[in-house]
C-alpha cells in the first residue's frame, strides 16, 4: 500500500477513496501501466480553442473577457486534476511542463494552444515538445519574439531556451544566444493568434551556434541544442527533483542523463524507468516533497470528491496558496520546495480542509492575479460541492482508534509525530459518518498532510 500511495501522489494527485479500495494491493507494474495506458487514451484529447474576442469595446473591455475565459481554462485544469476518469498522469505531467515552459498567458485562444502542445507532447519526445512549445504564439508574445527581426534580433526567447528551457547556465557562451536569437527572427503570430513564420523577417545569414556554423533556422538550433550531453542532464536533473526529491542523488542522475539522451529524448520512457525503480520506493524518498497549492488543492478535491461551479474560489485558493495556473512568477516558474511554505500559506493550508468542508467564509491577505503587490480579498466563501460517501464506505471499522488508522493509512504519506489516537477526543456524538468526516478533517490538518 505504501508505494501505491507514492506513485500516484508523485505520477498524479493520489486517489479518490473507491481507487484506493480498488488499487491498494495491486502489483506496482499493474498500476504503472493503468497510469500509461489512460495517458496514452486521453493525449489526444484537444481543448477547443476559440478565437480571440472582438475589439468591439475597446481594448480594456477585451481584455477583461479574455481574463475570464483564462480563469475558467484555470478551473477547468484543476478539475481535470482532481477527476478520477481523468488521466492524472497527464495531467500531472502538463503542470510539471507549464512550471519548465514558464509562460504568463492572458487570451484564451492562447492558453489552449499552449496546453495543447503539453498535452499531445509532455509524454512524448522532447524534440516535439520544445518545437511545439516554442510555436504556441502564448509564449511567442511572453518571451518577446514577436519583435525579433532581422538586423533588430531581440535575444529574450533565446536566452531563456538556453539557459531555462535546455542546458542550463554555464553550457554556452553570450555569443551563441546573439546567434541563436538571428535563427528565431520570423517567428511570430498572427493578429488572431496563430503560428507564423514571416519569412521577410528572417535572417537568412550563416551563424556559429554552439561551434557548428551555418545559415540556421530556429528548428535547427533546437537540434544543436538537443546534440548537447547537458541538455539531457539538465533535463533529467529537473525532472529528478520534481518527481523523486530535490537532493539529487549525482549517480542515478548520470544514468538516467545517459539514457534518456540514448532514446532520443523519450519522455515517456525516461518516466517508466523512475516510476519502475526500485530506488524511487526507497524509505527516504517517501513523504520527502511538500505539495504544491495545485497538487494539495487537487488531491483534497479527488479526497473529498469536491467540485466548484465557478472559478471564483479556485482563483482565490491559489492566490492564497501561491500558485496561480497560467500565471508563473516569471519565466523560470515557481521555484518549489520550502518556498510553498510561509506563515500565511501554512495557515491556510492546514484549515483548508475544514473551510472547505464546512463551507466555512475564509478572509485572507493575498497577491494579486497579474501583479506582485498584495491585497486583501475580504471574506470569501469557498462554496463547493461534496460528497464523502466514497469516504464513508472505505471505512471499515466502528471504533474511533481502528477507523482513524484507516483514514491515515489512505490519506497520509508520512507517519504523524504523535499517536493518532490523540485525535479521537471529543468526537460527535455516535454518528459514524460524522466521527468519520471529523476524523478526515483533523488528518488533513496534520503538517503530514501537507507531505508526498
Amino acid at each position: 500500500m505504501e508505494k501505491i500511495r507514492h506513485l500516484y501522489w508523485r505520477a498524479g494527485f493520489g486517489l479518490s477513496p473507491d481507487e484506493w479500495r480498488e488499487r491498494r494491493n495491486w502489483p506496482i507494474e499493474k498500476a504503472i501501466e493503468e497510469l500509461f495506458d489512460q495517458a496514452s487514451r486521453a493525449k489526444n484529447s484537444l481543448l477547443n480553442a476559440a478565437p480571440p474576442a472582438r475589439d468591439e469595446g475597446g481594448l480594456a473591455q477585451m481584455l477583461e473577457k479574455e481574463r475570464a475565459v483564462m480563469f475558467q481554462q484555470n478551473h477547468a485544469w484543476v478539475s481535470r486534476m482532481s477527476a478520477s476518469n481523468e488521466s492524472a498522469l497527464l495531467e500531472q505531467m502538463c503542470l510539471f511542463w507549464h512550471g519548465h515552459f514558464a509562460c504568463r498567458i492572458l487570451i484564451g485562444k492562447l492558453g489552449v494552444q499552449y496546453m495543447n502542445a503539453l498535452r499531445q507532447h509532455g509524454l512524448g519526445n522532447f524534440r516535439d515538445l520544445l518545437l511545439a512549445v516554442s510555436q504556441t504564439p502564448a509564449m511567442i508574445r511572453y518571451l518577446n519574439n514577436q519583435q525579433n527581426r532581422k538586423g533588430r534580433p531581440n535575444e529574450n526567447f533565446a536566452r531563456e531556451l538556453l539557459e531555462l528551457f535546455t542546458m542550463g547556465r554555464g553550457n554556452y557562451q553570450e555569443k551563441d544566444i546573439k546567434e541563436a536569437a538571428r535563427a528565431f527572427t520570423g517567428w511570430n503570430s498572427t493578429f488572431l493568434g496563430d503560428f507564423e513564420f514571416r519569412e521577410m523577417w528572417h535572417d537568412e545569414g550563416s551563424k556559429t551556434f554552439l561551434g557548428k556554423t551555418g545559415p540556421f533556422k530556429g528548428e535547427d538550433i533546437i537540434d544543436i541544442i538537443l546534440q548537447q550531453p547537458a541538455t539531457a542532464s539538465f533535463l533529467v536533473r529537473k525532472i529528478y527533483r520534481y518527481f523523486v526529491k530535490e537532493q539529487i542523488d549525482e549517480v542515478l542522475a548520470a544514468q538516467l542523463s545517459q539514457g534518456f539522451r540514448q532514446s532520443n529524448y523519450d519522455i515517456g520512457k525516461l518516466m517508466r524507468q523512475i516510476f519502475s525503480s526500485v530506488w524511487f520506493y526507497a524509505p527516504n524518498n517517501l513523504g520527502k516533497r511538500i505539495k504544491s497549492p495545485v497538487q494539495f488543492m487537487a488531491g483534497l478535491m479527488r479526497s473529498a470528491k469536491m467540485g466548484f461551479l465557478q472559478p471564483g474560489p479556485v482563483l482565490f485558493m491559489q492566490r492564497s496558496l501561491g500558485q496561480i495556473l497560467f500565471n508563473p512568477p516569471n519565466v523560470a516558474g515557481w521555484p518549489g520546495g520550502k518556498t510553498w511554505i510561509d506563515n500565511s500559506t501554512l495557515t491556510l493550508r492546514l484549515n483548508l480542509p475544514a473551510f472547505l468542508l464546512n463551507s466555512e467564509e475564509v478572509g485572507l491577505r493575498t497577491k494579486g492575479e497579474f501583479e506582485d503587490e498584495g491585497r486583501e480579498m475580504g471574506a470569501q466563501k469557498l462554496a463547493n460541492t461534496h460528497d464523502l460517501t466514497p469516504l464513508y464506505q472505505l471505512i471499515k471499522s466502528s471504533k474511533p482508534v481502528e477507523m482513524v488508522q484507516e483514514l491515515a493509512d489512505y490519506l497520509l504519506l508520512v507517519k504523524p509525530a504523535f499517536g493518532l489516537e490523540n485525535l479521537c477526543k471529543d468526537l460527535p456524538g455516535a454518528d459514524r459518518n460524522a466521527q468519520i468526516r471529523s476524523l478526515a478533517m483533523r488528518l488533513m490538518t496534520l503538517p503530514e498532510y501537507q507531505m508526498c
